[in-house]
């Protein structure tokens, strides 16, 4: 294991031109009877969107916005990690690992970090302070090459492990996440509950649970539309989740060719997913979903990115041990009514040290970008009573 050294992001020009010149040359399929979306992505949309990524965005602002955060990168057991560390300005921060998906980047978390980190700067307690940390997943963005197999969210969390308590020398720390992240952040509950004072997910995760058990009579009354959004969302996760799943390499020089493909493929899973009633830019800024999209693309990550789901989807969850619940630890969950696999509470009391569950008002599969306000005011909750 090295030592983390400072990072900062520094894209050569001459890539910034390639970009540019590629979305410009697109070759165009052709599209209609497909103003719904139907049949996919829609190509007015996305033409609108290429058109904006080439020519209105500033790649060089968003580096540097990147930059304006504490940057590091280390080597664990021959993988580079790529994170971001805030330390809180309050009386005892506590220190908070935080855990992307995909098509997430660690830049998903970057409205949450100063609020987390200094509450009292936006209006909270300092005593709410945390040290935040926020990783890219092995062979997303800076954290690459990713050159070795076998890399799970379980392999993931031990080496988040690491990163926490050898590398940053953290005695205890909380765990929060969405997506694969989720995965991850329950494994850390589960593995490391000697060092993990409670795990906070922002997509229900439930370690070695047969979620297809799950029917329509488990769903409260109140919890009916979570029911009927799981059903919907079922039909918009299969198809990346099977290409993903099986043959991610296939896929791959297609979208690190094209960023327009690399746009049409990520920005269809954003649509689908959020809380935007089918308008992207109800939910996000260009800015952002183009910031998101250049990490993937300047890193040349796609590839690694999509062969998370391969080596999850090929290699069973092994138990640490066979205590129950799984995750022994404080379990926070923040459901937000438009994710893809929102569970009952009665499930999650049954399965999970469940200790907080909030239903929100708003957001979906993307907690940290879409609703901020209301992920932060939910973990400065659910951690408050574990400091």
């Amino acid at each position: 294991m090295s030592t983390p050294e400072p990072f900062t992001v520094a894209v050569p020009e001459a890539e910034v031109t390639d970009l540019r010149d590629r979305l410009h040359r697109t070759r165009w399929p052709g599209d209609f009877a497909n103003d719904a979306w139907t049949y996919g992505t829609n190509e007015d949309f996305l033409r609108g969107f290429v058109e904006f990524w080439a020519d209105g965005f500033d790649w060089r602002a968003a580096e540097a916005a990147i930059n304006a955060f504490p940057n590091f990168r280390v080597e664990i057991d021959g993988i580079p990690i790529h994170f971001l560390h805030v330390r809180g300005r309050g009386p005892s921060p506590l220190p908070l690992v935080c855990s992307h998906g995909w098509p997430w980047t660690f830049w998903e978390f970057h409205d949450v970090i100063g609020p987390l980190s200094d509450p009292g700067a936006y209006g909270g307690d300092p005593a709410d302070a945390f040290d935040v940390v926020v990783p890219s997943l092995p062979g997303f963005g800076w954290s690459s090459p990713l050159t070795v197999t076998g890399v799970t969210c379980q392999r993931t969390a031990d080496l988040w492990a690491v990163l926490m308590t050898d590398v940053l020398g953290y005695e205890r720390f909380g765990a929060q996440g969405g997506d694969w992240g989720a995965v991850v952040t329950a494994n850390l509950g589960h593995a490391y509950a000697d060092r993990v004072v409670g795990v906070h997910e922002s997509l229900p995760v439930l370690l070695g649970f047969d979620y297809a058990s799950v029917t329509e009579e488990d769903y409260a009354p109140d919890e009916a539309p979570l029911w009927q959004r799981r059903r919907e969302a079922a039909g918009t996760i299969t198809s990346h989740m099977a290409v993903h799943g099986t043959e991610p390499q296939t896929l791959a020089p297609a979208l690190n060719d094209s960023p327009a493909g690399l746009a049409s493929w990520m920005l269809g899973r954003r649509r689908a997913w959020s809380d935007c009633e089918g308008d992207l830019d109800r939910a996000y800024t260009r800015d952002f979903l183009a910031t998101t999209l250049s990490i993937y693309w300047f890193t040349g990550t796609i590839g690694t990115s999509m062969r998370f789901y391969y080596e999850n989807f090929r290699t069973a969850w092994a138990p640490r041990h066979d205590q129950s619940p799984a995750v022994g630890v404080p379990t926070g969950f923040a459901q937000f009514p438009r994710d893809v696999m929102p569970l009952p509470r009665a499930v999650l009391e049954r399965h999970s040290n469940l200790e907080r569950w909030t239903l929100m008002e708003r957001g979906g599969h993307f907690a940290p970008s879409e609703a901020p306000d209301l992920l932060v005011a939910d973990v400065r909750e659910f951690f408050r009573g574990l400091r």
